[in-house]
């Protein structure tokens, strides 16, 4: 093999990464591992979920004497030795489908919007590279599972962060805000009937048809144009009706809660549609006043937030298992970073990026409940850590998504992961 710059860094990164892989508890350099998931739902829980007050429990504190510690009880799970916090009391007689990575950390402590970007690219803010978020190089390797489908659906605000930085338009989501309805940018605006939008779709087309005869070299311009292939093509009736959450029978509704819940069935709609990766936010009911970023007085109704997470994420893995699409969805838990066991002046939690708990639920891994142990206040990590690259590298090879593998910014290249080495245990 001729040894260009090319193959020399693809073979130092390949080597790298199989050699990190021996601290995840090998010995010796093994294989990468694989699995057979086929699509992702990501829950972003944006504001910074307390490990310790969730999935990481530990001795009880007290906020008025200033005594560091849970805010909650703690309950026993159906994995022995694992406990979590009261409020997931739904979820609790599940965890055996789920794993609690405790021990996640990044060194982004105070900027909400630089630790946001760390878990949606895996990797911090760079001057010289718009780096894609995990949805888009989900999307961009696998692309959809049908052909009736987008790749990536957001269910949230769009956010750049969320986006395909240089894997281009075509790697990007399509969002929406309101489970009520389907994404405006697929809906014909009132007055406009068939008719009108096929001389409209005439016009368009004599437009696109000159801007690639004009620009046919600019990339840019392709991958718009392909985007707008694809949105035409799902603006029709016939995929729209996967919005209509009234076709799902009431008492499975009820099972799902509230705004959050209904915005997971229809992830789970989405799912069987063909949507490769959705993305759920769950920082846009504010039931507390302060949403996750729980300061002062805002823990006092965290209970609130925690309890609508525990039933939408209870009924989607029951309906997912009855359905038997558990093994192929992979469910990801992720927040900016954690909560320290002090309580600030006001009664609530500062931040916390040197140890934190993101979660990892069906997608055929071997789970065990929880992995990674923390200190008696969830505030270090005792054993097992695991880093952003880690961890999405672990998401990465579920898909079977090689995380060492090399995309290209122009003829720049770049991993898929920082290095990241996928958690072998759960593959085990």
């Amino acid at each position: 093999m001729k040894l260009n710059r090319r193959s020399a860094l693809s073979l130092a990164a390949g080597g790298a990464c199989l050699s990190a892989f021996s601290a995840h508890g090998n010995e010796q350099a093994s294989p990468l591992p694989s699995g057979n998931a086929e699509h992702v739902i990501s829950i972003w829980l944006g504001g910074g979920m307390g490990q310790i007050d969730t999935f990481d429990p530990k001795r009880r504190g007290d906020p008025k004497a200033k005594k560091a510690g849970s805010y909650y009880n703690s309950i026993a799970t159906a994995v022995d030795g694992v406990q979590v916090c009261e409020h997931l009391s739904t979820l609790a007689p599940l965890m055996d489908r789920v794993t609690a990575v405790r021990t996640v950390h990044h060194d982004v402590i105070d900027e909400h919007a630089a630790a946001s970007n760390r878990m949606h690219t895996g990797r911090p803010v760079t001057g010289t590279v718009v780096y894609p978020s995990l949805g888009s190089i989900v999307a961009n390797q696998l692309g959809a599972a049908s052909d009736d489908a987008p790749p990536y659906v957001l269910i949230g605000y769009p956010n750049v962060s969320r986006g395909a930085g240089f894997l281009g338009a075509a790697s990007g989501y399509l969002y929406l805000t309101d489970t009520s309805k389907g994404p405006s940018g697929l809906s014909h605006p009132y007055g406009i009937n068939a008719s009108r939008q096929s001389r409209r779709e005439q016009f368009l087309a004599t437009t696109r048809r000159a801007a690639r005869e004009r620009f046919g070299a600019d990339k840019k311009v392709a991958d718009y144009d392909d985007a707008l292939s694809q949105t035409l093509k799902l603006s029709g009736p016939d995929f729209n009706r996967v919005f209509q959450l009234d076709e799902e029978p009431a008492d499975l509704r009820n099972q799902y809660g509230g705004e959050f819940g209904q915005r997971c069935l229809l992830a789970r709609r989405l799912v069987e549609r063909g949507v490769r990766f959705i993305e759920v936010s769950h920082n846009l009911n504010f039931l507390n006043g302060t949403g996750w970023d729980v300061h002062n007085d805002g823990i006092v109704n965290q209970h609130q937030l925690i309890q609508e997470l525990d039933v939408a994420m209870a009924a989607l893995i029951t309906d997912l298992e009855a359905r038997k699409m558990l093994d192929k969805t992979l469910i990801v838990i992720t927040s900016e970073f954690g909560r320290p066991p002090q309580f600030d002046g006001g009664g609530g939690r500062g931040h916390q990026g040197k140890t934190f708990t993101c979660v990892l639920a069906g997608g055929g891994l071997k789970h065990r409940g929880a992995y990674g142990e923390t200190d008696e206040l969830s505030q270090s990590i005792v054993t097992d850590p695991v880093s952003v690259p880690d961890f999405f590298a672990t998401i990465h090879a579920s898909l079977g998504i090689d995380p060492a593998k090399y995309l290209y910014d122009g003829d720049r290249p770049i991993p898929i992961t920082d290095n990241g080495v996928p958690i072998a245990k759960l593959f085990a």
